[in-house]
């Protein structure tokens, strides 16, 4: 169990903000290791691709291996308060790069030793020893995004944007303590402390600093705690809904149209994105794209761009379908 003790001015300078250093990290890793995401699936050739990079390589060397635990806070430093997706990754860029060197020795050369099975690699120390480290992290963390992430953030962005409406729902209804219990099934509220459930016991006092709640969506459903920069402490946690409805019961309408079609048909209430329904009903995202494609090319689904997403909703057809079931 990991302990955070907070008083009333932590509470209140409580906010929620995605991690978009984290989230890419969390898809960049599992493109290294071929692996597929729970519920978003492969992050595909364009993650794979940019992994050739050496600034991309380099944000590699200082992520943990099975068995490890321990990931340098400055990879994924605070998210700081701006509201459009570009502008939040470039504010943790920026404080990547203004890293101070004795931060970065402690957190990558002492830290590491301690929590590691294994040594650095030679050639990121060389890089930690030249003080080059944060400058090239900020850009191969702006590569990877820009290469392998940018573009599909913005439907993804929708799921992030209801797990905070979710929480805020929470907090007016029952109040910030609620939601503060509600974050996660591990995740409790003791009325002056935080805590988590972890393989190992700590604590941490926080009062009087500002903290962070950042949704996970691709880093889901893993739970994280940041506390050694000074000043800086995030909790992340899996997002609201993201792989929930995997286990929903097929209805009567499954054995005509497959189990996948008929769930993403009774989930099509009202319009939603392609990231969304994936996050929603537990299929990759790929899988979600074309069981919608075969839906709307058999008349049961419509679709309309609405700025940057293409939302799809049910037709009559498809209504009149479901009721007869």
């Amino acid at each position: 169990m990991f302990t955070l003790r907070v008083d009333a001015e932590t509470v209140a300078r409580t906010r929620f903000s995605p991690s978009l250093a984290a989230e890419s990290l969390a898809w960049l890793r599992l493109a290294a290791e071929s692996a597929r995401h729970p519920v978003f699936g492969d992050p595909g050739p364009l993650a794979r691709g940019a992994l050739t990079h050496p600034d991309v390589a380099l944000l590699l060397d200082l992520l943990p291996q099975t068995g490890e635990v321990y990931t340098p806070d400055l990879l994924t430093p605070q998210p700081g308060t701006a509201t459009r997706p570009g502008d939040l990754l470039d504010e943790q860029l920026a404080r990547i790069e203004a890293t101070p060197q004795d931060d970065v020795e402690e957190q990558v050369l002492a830290h590491t030793q301690v929590h590691w099975r294994r040594p650095l690699p030679v050639s990121a120390r060389r890089v930690v020893e030249s003080g080059a480290l944060p400058r090239r992290l900020a850009n191969g963390l702006a590569r990877f995004w820009r290469d392998a992430l940018g573009e599909d953030w913005r439907a993804l962005q929708s799921v992030v944007e209801g797990d905070i409406t979710h929480r805020a729902r929470t907090i007016a209804a029952r109040g910030v303590g609620a939601a503060l219990g509600e974050l996660h099934p591990t995740i409790g509220w003791a009325g002056d402390a935080i805590t988590v459930v972890k393989p190992f016991d700590g604590e941490a006092d926080i009062s009087g600093r500002e903290l962070v709640l950042a949704p996970g969506v691709l880093s889901w459903p893993v739970i994280s705690i940041q506390i050694d920069v000074p000043g800086q402490v995030v909790l992340s946690y899996p997002a609201h809904g993201v792989g929930t409805g995997a286990g929903r019961p097929p209805g009567r309408l499954a054995p005509v149209v497959g189990a996948a079609r008929a769930a993403l048909l009774a989930d099509l209430e009202t319009p939603r994105s392609t990231a969304e329904l994936a996050a929603r009903t537990g299929y990759s995202a790929g899988t979600v794209s074309y069981h919608l494609g075969a839906l709307h090319r058999a008349g049961l689904l419509g679709k309309v761009r609405d700025g940057r997403y293409v939302l799809y909703q049910r037709t009559a057809r498809a209504v009149a379908l479901l009721e007869s079931g």
